[in-house]
């Protein structure tokens, strides 16, 4: 995910996100550069598909014999789901709506139903079949690749770290919500490969998906708020001195 340098600035009364161009390039690239290669993989059957083969066969064993552990998974996924992780963008909304940031609303739209969007273009353009098993613990219709959970989770928990960070007035404050964020990230990623229904390269994919899609969403929000400082309504009374102009 985009970290607190690519949106933390000395300004902090402004409505929208900082920008830091070559930060967000440098994520982007990042990102998309990890994504190019594992979809080029999976489409060649190249060895990684193998790792995935092996991966997903230990962890299917291992959920069988742990209940309580699936149980808990299974209850975090349901949580994550494609409606789930909307509804809980809708509550950060309307907080975000009480705080008077617009401009973090806007960047929560663009990177949560926006990020689905692209996620299930992404699953059509690929058709990669998902992990199949003589006694699968969940059964789903659609694509495998990329993982729409970690896409989701990446840009709603991203969103917010990025938020809570410009927030912080101290060096820890700044750090621990990312550090908050890709625990809850990891943690719903593995929940789809433990119960079955994608591989690694699957949730690796979606976590560099939702970064790349992250780093464009902030970027063009915080363009927008350099641009109409008269929109940000009661926390947009500054601009900070290093977006563009």
């Amino acid at each position: 995910m985009p970290t607190s340098s690519t949106l933390h600035t000395p300004s902090r009364s402004i409505g929208g996100p900082a920008f830091h161009p070559r930060a967000a390039l440098a994520v982007l690239l990042f990102a998309g550069t990890v994504f190019a290669f594992l979809a080029v993989a999976v489409t060649t059957g190249a060895p990684i598909t193998l790792l995935d083969a092996d991966v997903a066969q230990w962890l299917h064993v291992h959920a069988h014999a742990n209940s309580s552990l699936r149980g808990a998974l299974l209850l975090l996924t349901h949580v994550h789901s494609t409606p789930g992780i909307l509804a809980l963008a809708v509550v950060a909304a309307i907080w975000l709506y009480r705080q008077g940031q617009r401009y973090w609303i806007l960047a929560l739209v663009a990177a949560v139903p926006g990020g689905q969007l692209l996620n299930a273009l992404l699953k059509q353009m690929f058709a990669r079949v998902r992990p199949q098993f003589a006694e699968p613990l969940l059964e789903l219709a659609t694509y495998s690749f990329p993982s729409g959970h970690a896409l989701g989770a990446t840009v709603l928990y991203g969103v917010l770290a990025c938020y809570a960070a410009r927030q912080a007035r101290s060096r820890a404050g700044r750090v621990l919500p990312f550090v908050l964020a890709l625990a809850m990230v990891a943690t719903v990623s593995f929940s789809r490969m433990y119960l079955g229904v994608h591989y690694l390269s699957d949730v690796v994919a979606g976590l560099a998906e939702g970064c790349a899609w992250l780093a464009l969403c902030l970027t063009g929000v915080a363009i927008l708020a350099r641009r109409r400082p008269d929109l940000a309504g009661r926390a947009g009374a500054a601009v900070p001195e290093d977006s563009p102009r």
